[in-house]
């Protein structure tokens, strides 16, 4: 009988959950460098012995280190200037492992909430539960593809503050263009939601991700799926605009995370236009289009 392929004999993604002990590999990585972009003490143990193997198994699982570090320290640094300006709360969409509101030096009166499923809060939880946050968290186990319970949540977030943040790092790819229109229409439609943070890749980025990591993630309903031609711009039918936008691999570049010749790629003036074929990720700061 002939083998099966090492990368099918190997599979150890389990579900899309699993993706986030995937990307706190790299957080914890990142933070054993004397020069770290940041710091989070909880992500070693968060990604546990299996996220290193989903990192080590994965096809070109550690390739892209700089990118996932990049995103973090853009999303940290973005949420901080938003909280120094007023916000008074963040709603995590598919937390995942998020340590933020352990890792970051946030105000005690400062709202934390986490949406994800019941599993992934209960582990992370699990390793938690000898820390303490630095503000008020509360976890809120649900699906997010139950539309009516989330959209009854979110109107249920939208009384408790006046300037609310959402969070949706590393959750977007993994929906549908139209799935994504719904969701970003029901954050709108809550007058309180007032700044959402989010990552986007480009169509071109995303087949070079089809053909490698998402060959495997697909097999357990992982696929990759949104890349908008149109970018950012996406979202100002869905009641947002973008206010900042940032590449991943110019900001890693900075800090020399990226090989060499990526490093010099970067020093290209990056287009204003949507990148379409282009391979291209970022940081998206959107604001409300009625605003």
């Amino acid at each position: 009988m002939a083998s099966e392929k090492p990368e099918q004999e190997r599979m150890v993604v389990r579900n899309i959950s699993d993706t986030a002990r995937w990307a706190a590999v790299f957080r914890a990585e990142e933070s054993e460098r004397p020069d770290a972009m940041f710091r989070d003490p909880y992500a070693k143990e968060l990604a546990g012995t299996l996220g290193l193997e989903i990192a080590n198994t994965l096809p070109e699982g550690n390739h892209h280190a700089w990118a996932w570090v990049a995103r973090t320290y853009l999303f940290d640094q973005c949420l901080q200037r938003e909280i120094e300006q007023g916000t008074e709360m963040v709603v995590n969409l598919a937390a995942g492992l998020d340590a933020r509101p352990y890792r970051m030096n946030l105000p005690a009166w400062f709202q934390w909430i986490e949406i994800d499923l019941p599993e992934i809060l209960s582990y992370k939880e699990g390793i938690l539960t000898a820390h303490r946050p630095t503000c008020q968290l509360e976890r809120i186990r649900l699906d997010l593809s139950n539309v009516d319970a989330r959209r009854k949540l979110l109107n249920d977030l939208n009384q408790r503050a006046k300037k609310i943040l959402v969070l949706t790092e590393g959750l977007l790819i993994y929906l549908e263009p139209a799935e994504v229109a719904t969701l970003a229409k029901d954050v709108a439609a809550c007058s309180h939601f007032q700044r959402w943070i989010t990552d986007l890749a480009s169509p071109g980025l995303l087949r070079m991700m089809q053909r490698t990591t998402g060959r495997q993630l697909s097999k357990v309903g992982a696929s990759f799926k949104f890349a908008p031609m149109e970018g950012p711009a996406f979202f100002q039918n869905c009641g947002w605009e973008p206010l900042q936008v940032q590449g991943l691999l110019k900001t890693a570049a900075r800090f020399k995370r990226p090989p060499f010749f990526l490093r010099m790629l970067a020093l290209l003036p990056e287009s204003q236009k949507p990148a379409g074929k282009r391979p291209w990720s970022g940081v998206c700061l959107l604001g409300r289009a009625d605003k």
